[in-house]
């Protein structure tokens, strides 16, 4: 039991409760009332490859009539482990359509934790990307019991030269995505989509989707179909002015066995919206290319988008270029999202707008209307400079466990530094100790085959524990404060455990404590206290003599200790490698409030103690093995990294941040018409000017 003052729910007419759906019956609604030619688009290396959603609606039930002619059953698993392209759509529906049950595997995730999910999740069958990932699993394949179908995505024009090889190595049946389609349907098309229609229902288990808990270990969270629906319409009908059909053009690239990622997907199928596929190393091109109207991202995307918008604006080969630019860098960051601008300052931002800020829309396609922002958190200033340069922001907040959304920001009800009100359906408290709890439709049943950590994670009145911290605004808007759980998201929106981190790093003798950060960081770095005594004989057996403080600051002891650092780093995912560390001279203690009277850390206090060392360590650029070597490093258990992977996105940005006139006018006359300008518009200082 706990106590609560104040349930929070979406204001009224801010989106539809739909309950009673299965995830096939939008796809079947968006083919009746949004036809769309290009509801689903493919890049091909050379070009787009476009599929109605008649057409996708038609592929998916070949693919679930190959799998029920398979004889797979309805509610055996089938594990994907695929890209987030067309094919996993597919797939995907495919199973949906048949009552059968996906489980998508994150392509960066161990050898061993996709041999644990095929095993947990006893998945019959595997719909894998391509040979190159088989080729990786394969020796492993003869611990998962259960496993009785392979069907490859993407295969070459030697398949079945290939296939007979392969059927060599393992007793399973073997076939490709086409094949699949091609088999000889038990049903006359006329009558498959009534009889696949039958197969699932609304409360049937639709996928289980595996994400790690505080110790590491991955629990299979279940969705229904009910709960994904429920959950899409919800988040969609609350953007009051969204258009359907081919009037909003989508591109997305987020990873799809994310739970926002596919929720998204759903949202657009419903809405009959042309998307496109992409991926992270293609986005700034086929921003460009794709002019997409809305977008579903990650903050650290927009961060560095902004980074590098801010980095080639101030280094820009002209003074008077940099002087503008910079002029209006500093209108937007005063801009505040929800309050209204005086007229002397919207007057100003329209000329900064018209010089530099539509620049910014430009890089991102020019047509942007809706950016949907989640994963983790968001800095206020960044959502405030994107609305300025009339780039809208719509950030979020959401778990696995609810099926994606919880709360958003959306239209006029939109704050930054927030996430929101809480969607359609749902109800949001905080309890006594300031957790965030979460109740309504889209919540989980539980964990897979635990109902021990179930009973753990939703308690008898049906309130989700979000293992979060949050506080409502006087206007009802949800802040995320900290974590009550020791589980913390990177900018990325990838998880970090930092336990098993934590206790790699324990296991040498030279480390006596360690704490893993990066809570809302660009990449996992540690607070390492070392044991003083085991430290000064091994250095004085090398000659080294020297007080704490200075023996720790020693470049010969930082080496050592970069060495145990990288060591604790083996077979980690590349994500969670350690990338930054830094030592410190003040154990953990109950006394001093840094550990719990259990002994366990109190990570909010180490985070609020050290605060200044954990900013140093993100004070520079992201080390450069963060984007290249660490994926060497986790090469050895990892498959292949995704083109998803966010941790090299580095979205390029053209050098031109004022419109060409300006970088055209001899200097001289550029000079008189920025003192004329300036002095036209404000006696004073432009930046300086009140706003509100």
């Amino acid at each position: 039991m706990f106590h609560m003052d104040k349930t929070y729910q979406a204001p009224p007419s801010s989106g539809r409760v739909v309950l009673g759906r299965t995830i096939p019956s939008l796809l079947d609604e968006a083919c009746a009332q949004a036809p769309n030619a290009q509801a689903l688009n493919q890049w091909t290396g050379t070009n787009w490859q476009s599929l109605s959603n008649h057409g996708f609606r038609a592929a998916a039930e070949a693919c679930a009539l190959g799998l029920l002619r398979l004889g797979l059953e309805s509610g055996d698993r089938v594990a994907l482990l695929m890209y987030s392209d067309v094919k996993f759509g597919l797939a995907d529906m495919g199973c949906l359509w048949a009552g059968l049950v996906d489980v998508p595997i994150d392509l960066t995730h161990t050898l061993e934790q996709i041999i644990f999910v095929l095993q947990r999740s006893e998945a019959k069958a595997l719909v894998i990307a391509d040979l190159e990932l088989l080729v990786q699993v394969t020796p492993h394949l003869g611990d998962t019991p259960h496993l009785r179908h392979i069907i490859v995505a993407d295969v070459p024009e030697d398949w079945a030269e290939q296939r007979s090889h392969w059927l060599q190595s393992f007793p399973v049946s073997l076939m490709s995505l086409g094949e699949l389609q091609s088999t000889q349907p038990i049903l006359e098309t006329s009558e498959a989509t009534p009889a696949l229609q039958a197969n699932s229902k609304p409360e049937d288990l639709a996928t289980i989707i595996y994400i790690p808990d505080e110790a590491g270990q991955l629990q299979g969270v279940m969705l229904t179909h009910e709960n994904l629906s429920m959950n899409a319409f919800a988040a969609f009908s609350g953007i009051a002015t969204l258009g359907k059909g081919d009037e909003e053009t989508v591109l997305s690239f987020l990873p799809l066995n994310h739970v926002l990622a596919r929720t998204m997907l759903y949202g657009h199928i419903l809405y009959g919206h042309s998307i496109y596929f992409s991926s992270a190393s293609r986005l700034t091109k086929h921003l460009q290319e794709v002019q997409p109207t809305i977008l579903v991202t990650v903050p650290i995307v927009l961060e560095k988008t902004y980074s590098k918008i801010v980095e080639r604006g101030s280094k820009a080969s002209s003074l008077f270029t940099r002087l503008i630019f910079l002029w209006a860098l500093g209108l937007a960051k005063r801009y505040e999202i929800g309050r209204q601008p005086n007229l002397l300052y919207a007057l100003v931002l329209r000329v900064a707008d018209w010089l530099v800020l539509s620049k910014w829309r430009s890089l991102l396609g020019g047509r942007l209307k809706y950016v949907i922002c989640g994963g983790a958190a968001l800095k206020a200033e960044l959502a405030n400079v994107f609305a300025a340069a009339g780039i809208p922001i719509l950030h979020g907040y959401g778990l696995t466990q609810a099926s994606a959304v919880v709360c958003c920001n959306r239209g006029s009800f939109n704050r930054a530094g927030t996430v929101g009100l809480p969607i359609a359906g749902i109800e949001v408290a905080i309890a006594e100790d300031d957790e965030v709890l979460v109740r309504g439709p889209c919540i989980t049943s539980g964990y897979y085959k635990n109902p021990e950590a179930t009973q753990k994670l939703v308690d008898q009145q049906g309130w989700l524990h979000t293992g979060d911290l949050g506080a409502f605004t006087a206007d009802g808007f949800l802040k995320i404060t900290g974590l009550k759980k020791s589980l913390f998201k990177l900018a990325t929106g990838k998880y970090i455990a930092p336990q098993p981190i934590e206790q790699r790093l324990q296991q040498f003798p030279l480390v006596a404590q360690a704490i893993a950060v990066g809570s809302a960081q660009k990449f996992c770095a540690a607070l390492i206290v070392p044991d003083l005594q085991a430290l000064h004989s091994y250095a004085l057996g090398v000659g080294i003599d020297l007080p704490p403080d200075a023996l720790l600051t020693h470049p010969h002891v930082i080496a050592l200790y970069q060495a145990l650092v990288d060591t604790a780093n083996c077979h980690l995912p590349y994500w969670a490698i350690v990338k930054r560390f830094q030592l410190i001279n003040n154990p953990f203690t109950a006394e001093n409030g840094l550990l719990n009277p259990t002994g366990q850390l109190n990570r909010t206090q180490i985070n609020k103690t050290f605060s200044k060392e954990i900013d140093a360590l993100y004070g520079e650029s992201e080390p450069s093995c963060g984007k290249d070597q660490d994926k060497q490093k986790a090469a050895s258990t990892s498959p292949q990294a995704p083109e998803s992977d966010l941790s090299s996105v580095y979205p390029s940005v053209s050098p031109a941040a004022c419109p060409a006139f300006a970088q055209s006018l001899p200097r001289i006359n550029r000079l008189i018409t920025f003192i004329l300008w300036t002095s036209l518009i404000a006696p004073h200082s432009l930046t300086k000017l009140p706003i509100y």
